[in-house]
């Protein structure tokens, strides 16, 4: 039987911050799909490639629902040292183990697993530009607008095997604040730019959207990434800069979260993107009849719906009209110095997929619960089983 470990400490030996080992990387896993006779096609995006690949009944035999397995291979920098997988019990650790080249092994197998079935086609998207700040030109929302979108999409995100049904919103901003020029020996005579950011920040953090919750989040993120201000050491500075990414809930208007902000009298937004949150109903068949894949292979674990505090390429899809869910092995330290994925539950994750995919045609024939089946509670009355509401942390850079 193929080892999704053996694979994950491949994928984890490529420095997959870097461009060229993105490349050498995705020619790995090309090679390793087109050697157990899985076709793959190859775009570029932006100079770097994205892999797909497909097994189940082609288009042309008839109507059968298609999901994706949506997996990246880029990652974070970290030291050199973070690229050379360790072992140590359960625990594989290196870059990317946890997010997400664990996941990505793991959905490779199961795309071999399931190769021979004829009810459900499966797409496996890999993908080159997750962590990228490049967010307004991702690759996924051109795989999305080729038509490779399918009818669900499970982005291999690391969840700890909970099913990842809502996340939050990402509205990233370019600050300005501007002050007056002295000499740093008297700066009483000046008006310190950099420290108006810092007030305007905190301000920022007590405003009345900063106060909101949800069902499965209790408070927006906020974030202050990078600041910059000053040309001089001798100098106070009159200008800074600074970025700040909030991470806002569903229901929440990122609109009027920029007036709030824009009220803060010393702030001038200068630049701004924004990720619509997602929200995928409990009650939907393909969640609920991954929700029973997992509850199957991992008996011994409540099966939890979860929200995300982080962002994903979950939202190409979600803006597209394709349900999508996170949904990864578990681990923990993404990002970190000391990134790890759990051994066993990348083999729980394979059986995961592989069952999910063979039980879905099942699943699409049962008719959906009533008004969700979702007791105030917080505990699922669907009939496949308990799943409680919590939120996570996570997600793209």
């Amino acid at each position: 039987m193929i080892d999704e470990l053996t694979l994950a400490e491949r994928l984890i030996s490529y420095d997959t911050s870097k461009p060229e080992e993105i490349v050498a990387a995705a020619g790995f896993v090309k090679g390793w799909l087109e050697s157990r006779d899985i076709e793959v096609r190859h775009h570029d995006h932006n100079g770097l490639p994205v892999l797909v690949a497909e097994v189940g009944p082609p288009p042309e035999e008839g109507d059968h629902p298609c999901v994706v397995f949506h997996g990246h291979l880029d990652v974070v920098p970290a030291q050199p040292d973070q690229f050379h997988p360790r072992l140590e019990g359960d625990r594989l650790i290196g870059r990317g183990a946890y997010d997400m080249k664990g996941g990505l092994a793991a959905m490779m197998c199961a795309l071999k697993d399931v190769e021979r079935q004829s009810a459900v086609r499966v797409r496996l998207v890999c993908v080159p530009d997750e962590e990228s700040e490049e967010i307004e030109e991702r690759s996924t929302d051109g795989v999305v607008s080729r038509g490779l979108g399918g009818d669900f999409a499970i982005t291999g995100e690391p969840t700890n095997l909970h099913i990842g049904v809502e996340a939050k919103g990402v509205l990233a901003m370019l600050i300005e604040v501007t002050g007056r020029a002295a000499h740093s020996s008297t700066p009483w005579l000046g008006d310190n730019a950099v420290l108006k950011a810092i007030d305007v920040f905190r301000a920022i953090e007590s405003l009345p959207f900063s106060r909101q919750s949800s069902e499965m989040f209790d408070r927006p993120s906020i974030n202050l990434g990078r600041i910059e201000g000053g040309d001089a050491l001798n100098k106070v500075p009159d200008s800074c800069r600074m970025a700040v990414d909030i991470r806002f809930l569903p229901g929440q208007d990122p609109d009027e979260i920029m007036a709030q902000i824009g009220r803060i009298g010393e702030a001038k937004i200068t630049k701004h993107f924004i990720f619509p949150p997602v929200s995928v109903p409990r009650s939907n068949p393909y969640v609920r009849a991954l929700r029973d894949a997992v509850a199957r292979a991992v008996p011994d674990q409540e099966v939890l719906s979860v929200g995300r505090d982080g962002a994903s390429d979950a939202v190409a899809f979600m803006g597209a009209g394709i349900p999508a869910v996170e949904f990864g092995p578990d681990g923990a330290g993404h990002h970190g110095p000391e990134e790890w994925v759990s051994v066993s539950s990348m083999a729980r994750y394979r059986r995961s997929l592989v069952s999910f995919v063979r039980m879905l045609p099942i699943w699409l024939e049962r008719p959906a619960p009533a008004d969700g089946a979702v007791a105030e509670s917080g505990q699922v009355a669907a009939e496949d089983g308990r799943g409680g509401l919590t939120a996570i942390e996570g997600g793209r850079t």
